[in-house]
C-alpha cells in the first residue's frame, strides 16, 4: 500500500543534516515533497564550536533525496537569528516558489545546572531552539496565511513538559514552544494553517554520553511518520502535542482540575482545600480554545451554574 504523498508541496526542515531532521527530510523527499534541507553543520554544542559552517551534512541529504528521484536544495543559514530565519524561508521561495510545510528540528545541547550554567550557554540553546522556532515561523506564517494553506511542526521535548536536571536552557526553550504553537494554531485556524508540536525521543547524537544499553529500539525512523502525517494535508489536528518514542505515539495535553469556588478566600483556606483543588476527578481538557474554556468555566462556577469541589 502506497503511503501518503506530498507531490507539489514544499517543505523547509531545519537541522535536517543529521538525526531526526535527516530522517524527516528523506521521508518527505521520498514521498514527492520538495525539500529545503537546512543545517549549519555545527557541532552538537552549537555554531561557535569546531565544525561550524560545514555544508556537508545538508548537501549529503540533498544528494540522497535527488538519488531517489526527488528535489531538494541545501541551506546553511542559522535559525538563531532573524536574518537567518528569513534567508531559510527565502531559499524555499527562490528554489521552489512557495512554502507549504515548516518543520523546526534544529537544536544544540549545552548542559548546566540552574545554579551554575553560564549566560552564554543558556542563551546559545534558547537562540537555536526557541528563538529559532520564532524566526522561522514569523517568516513563513504570513506566506502560509496568504495562500490559505500551511503545516507547521515544532520539535518540543518531554524535557519541556516535565523538566529534567541540568538543562534549564533546553527545558525553557521546549516549553516556550507550547505558547508559540498555540498562537500559530489559533491565528492560522481561519486559513487552514495547522501547527502542532512533536515531542520525540530517539537515539541521535544528542544522546552521546548517555547509557542507552537498556533502551528498546529508538531509531529516527520510528518518529518521522508522525512528522509526516502532521505535515500532510490530511492532518486534522492543530494546537496539539504529539509524542513519539520507541514505537509509541501518544497525545500530551494540558488539563485543569474542576477546582474549588468560594466567594472569599483566606490563605489558610487555600492550604486546607489544596487536596480538593488537586483532585483530578472530572478534569477538563479545554483544547485549542482553552483560554475561552478556562475563563468561561470559571465564570460559570462563580455564578453557581456548575459546581466545584467541596
Amino acid at each position: 500500500m502506497d503511503d501518503l504523498r506530498f507531490d507539489g508541496r514544499v517543505a523547509v526542515i531545519s537541522g535536517a543534516g543529521r538525526g531526526l531532521g535527516r530522517s524527516h527530510a528523506l521521508l518527505l523527499g521520498k514521498q514527492g515533497c520538495k525539500v529545503v534541507v537546512n543545517d549549519t553543520g555545527a557541532a552538537i554544542k552549537g555554531a561557535d564550536d569546531l565544525g561550524a559552517g560545514d555544508a556537508g551534512p545538508a548537501q549529503d541529504v540533498v544528494d540522497e533525496i535527488r538519488a531517489m528521484g526527488g528535489e531538494a536544495v541545501a541551506s546553511t543559514d542559522s535559525v538563531a537569528t532573524m536574518e537567518g530565519g528569513k534567508a531559510i524561508i527565502q531559499k524555499a521561495l527562490d528554489s521552489f516558489g512557495r512554502i507549504d510545510i515548516l518543520i523546526h528540528n534544529a537544536g544544540n545541547v549545552r548542559y548546566g545546572s540552574l545554579s551554575e550554567i553560564s549566560y552564554e550557554d543558556f542563551k546559545s540553546v534558547v537562540d537555536v531552539h526557541l528563538m529559532g522556532a520564532f524566526h522561522l515561523v514569523r517568516s513563513a506564517f504570513p506566506l502560509m496565511m496568504a495562500q490559505n494553506y500551511g503545516r507547521i511542526v515544532l520539535t518540543s521535548s518531554i524535557g519541556g513538559i516535565y523538566g529534567n536536571l541540568n538543562c534549564v536552557n533546553y527545558g525553557m526553550s521546549k516549553s516556550g514552544m507550547i505558547g508559540l504553537n498555540n498562537v500559530a494554531a489559533l491565528e492560522g485556524e481561519a486559513c487552514n494553517v495547522k501547527s502542532n508540536l512533536l515531542v520525540p525521543s530517539a537515539v541521535t547524537r544528542m544522546a552521546d554520553g548517555l547509557d542507552i544499553s537498556q533502551y528498546p529500539p529508538m531509531g529516527s525512523e520510528l518518529v518521522s511518520p508522525t512528522v509526516g502525517w502532521l505535515s500532510h494535508e490530511q492532518c486534522n489536528v492543530t494546537g496539539e502535542m504529539i509524542a513519539a518514542i520507541g514505537g509509541r505515539i501518544s497525545r500530551c495535553y494540558i488539563a485543569e482540575t474542576v477546582g474549588v469556588y468560594r466567594p472569599e478566600w483566606t490563605m489558610q483556606q487555600v492550604g486546607e482545600l489544596m487536596p480538593a483543588i488537586h483532585d483530578k476527578d472530572g478534569a477538563h481538557d479545554f483544547g485549542l480554545h482553552g483560554h475561552i474554556g478556562h475563563i468561561g468555566y470559571s465564570f460559570q462556577m462563580a455564578r453557581g451554574e456548575v459546581q466545584g469541589k467541596a
